[in-house]
């Protein structure tokens, strides 16, 4: 995957994770642009997540990394943009399908189920995967509504 600046956005409950992914980008000499939340404060992921998915469809970043509580609510946020496919990753297996056959162009991860050490393996594994293409794309095609 050819990465641009990547694009981060979390909710309140995932905010100590989304200062881990952070610290792990900086490590990696990875740019990225932080699009909230900026505080513990209780706040609505949507709109983190919708900040984000404009940010990839304006070409300002790519991919993006999203997280809240659960990852599932950011999740519908982002999918709710035509061009974005966003995949909640638990373990390192999930965020290599993502990408293989999905082409994910943004990963979510749930900030209350995962601690730090996971992270590290599933953005491991969601930046070291290349998409198959083939049989994938024409699947991959078909999603967006017509």
């Amino acid at each position: 995957m050819e990465i641009k600046t990547v694009g981060i956005a979390s909710d309140h409950a995932a905010f100590p994770l989304k200062q881990f992914v952070k610290q792990y980008l900086e490590e990696k000499g990875i740019a990225y642009k932080d699009y909230g939340t900026y505080t513990e404060e209780s706040c609505n992921y949507a709109t983190y997540g919708h900040a984000l998915a404009k940010g990839i469809e304006d070409g300002e970043v790519f991919p993006g990394i999203a997280m809240c509580g659960s990852g599932e609510g950011i999740s519908m946020t982002l999918n709710k943009h035509q061009s974005i496919r966003a995949g909640l990753c638990w373990i390192p297996e999930i965020a290599h399908l993502i990408r293989q056959h999905n082409n994910a162009n943004v990963l979510v991860m749930p900030g209350r189920f995962i601690d730090n050490d996971m992270a590290r393996k599933i953005l491991d594994e969601f930046f070291a995967t290349e998409f198959e293409g083939g049989r994938h794309q024409q699947r991959i095609d078909d999603i967006p509504v017509k």
